[in-house]
């Protein structure tokens, strides 16, 4: 379905309403993975009964960490999972009612807008992923997944016999 080229992710999700038969729905923005159970993600949602549910992240480093005792370094620990902070994992769970927060312009935004007034309600939970997360933004995030994957993916949790065309994936920017 065409949502328009200049239209927001909001806009775009409501533009998609007529499409939608569920009750409950999930939505990603498709630019990360993850080997996040989605339904645990599912039950999680239906459990708390509010109307959305964003899963929270803790995001890789970006660069190496260093543990230093004076100038000897102690640890070097290469782009670790950070052990603080969450962040928006672009995984989510809503009811349908959700989409009462969006508009069909062009302008309407998913995060800055919607999310945040659902979550000023109270209407919002996050479902916390302590596995494995990384999202794709840059050429650099695509490389990286792609060695990933010619290791085995860790996002990979699904037999073979499923897709045996995943195997040659390459994921492109």
């Amino acid at each position: 379905m065409e949502t328009g080229l200049d239209t927001l992710k909001g806009g775009r999700i409501k533009r998609c309403e007529p499409h939608l038969r569920a009750d409950q729905f999930h939505l990603t923005y498709g630019d990360g993975v993850a080997d996040l159970d989605l339904k645990s993600l599912h039950r999680f949602h239906l459990r708390h009964g509010r109307l959305a549910t964003v899963t929270a992240v803790r995001p890789p480093s970006r660069f190496g960490e260093l543990i230093l005792k004076g100038d000897r370094v102690r640890s070097f620990i290469e782009k670790p999972q950070l052990s603080t902070g969450n962040i928006n994992g672009g995984f989510f769970m809503f009811r349908r009612e959700f989409l009462n927060d969006l508009s069909s312009k062009e302008g309407c935004d998913l995060e800055f807008g919607a999310l945040q007034g659902v979550a000023e309600r109270g209407e919002l939970r996050a479902y916390r992923h302590a596995g494995f997360w990384q999202c794709m933004d840059t050429p650099r995030e695509r490389d990286y997944l792609n060695a990933l994957w010619k290791k085995g993916g860790p996002w990979k949790i699904w037999k073979d016999d499923i897709n045996e065309n995943a195997k040659n994936l390459v994921l492109e920017a």
